[in-house]
Parts: C-alpha cells; sequence; structure tokens
C-alpha cells in the first residue's frame, strides 16, 4: 500500500450538503474504502483547502479513481499528492548517496 495525501476543497454545493448532513462525511470514507483504500487520518482545516486527508491505497490507478469518482459529483476539487514517510526518505537517501563531480 502507498501512503496519498489528498487536499480537498468544497464547492458551494459541498458546503451546502455538509451544513445539512455533516455525518456525510463519515459516509465518505466508506465508499474510500469500498473503492480499495482506507482513510488513516483526516483533518478540517483553515486556508486554501478545506480537508487534509492521508489515505492509504495500493495504487496511482486506485488513488486516481477515488479522486475522480468524488470529483465528479461536483461538491469538491481535490489535490492528490504521494506521501513518503520521513524515516523511508531517510533510507532512501543514504543508500543512494549523491554523487560528486569528479575534480
Amino acid at each position: 500500500m502507498s501512503i496519498y495525501i489528498m487536499l480537498s476543497s468544497l464547492t458551494d454545493e459541498g458546503r451546502k450538503t455538509l451544513k445539512e448532513r455533516p455525518e456525510r462525511l463519515h459516509a465518505v470514507n466508506k465508499e474510500v474504502e469500498s473503492m480499495g483504500a482506507r482513510v488513516l487520518s483526516q483533518y478540517a482545516v483553515l486556508g486554501g483547502y478545506d480537508f487534509v486527508n492521508v489515505i492509504d491505497a495500493p495504487s496511482n490507478e486506485v488513488m486516481a479513481r477515488i479522486a475522480l469518482e468524488l470529483g465528479s459529483r461536483g461538491t469538491m476539487k481535490a489535490t492528490t499528492l504521494p506521501g513518503m514517510p520521513i524515516s523511508q526518505f531517510v533510507e532512501m537517501m543514504a543508500a543512494n548517496p549523491p554523487k560528486t563531480p569528479d575534480a
């Protein structure tokens, strides 16, 4: 499985839906699970995005499908980023030190 960060912004329609039915957030998380991924954590945020979601998905294709399915409803817009745990990043960098140019 791979980690993805999904930054999402509600549309006017999405804000209306969420105001009327805030429990809809939990239903969407179950839909994500039915598409083969799992929401690991989720935060409501202030600023340019409304939510930050950390999602565990088996592939880019599954994550792309999730983003397309959710976005096609017209209630939100999403930016999806692949993520890597810092420990994995450090391990990768240590295993492949930068090459130095010949002097």
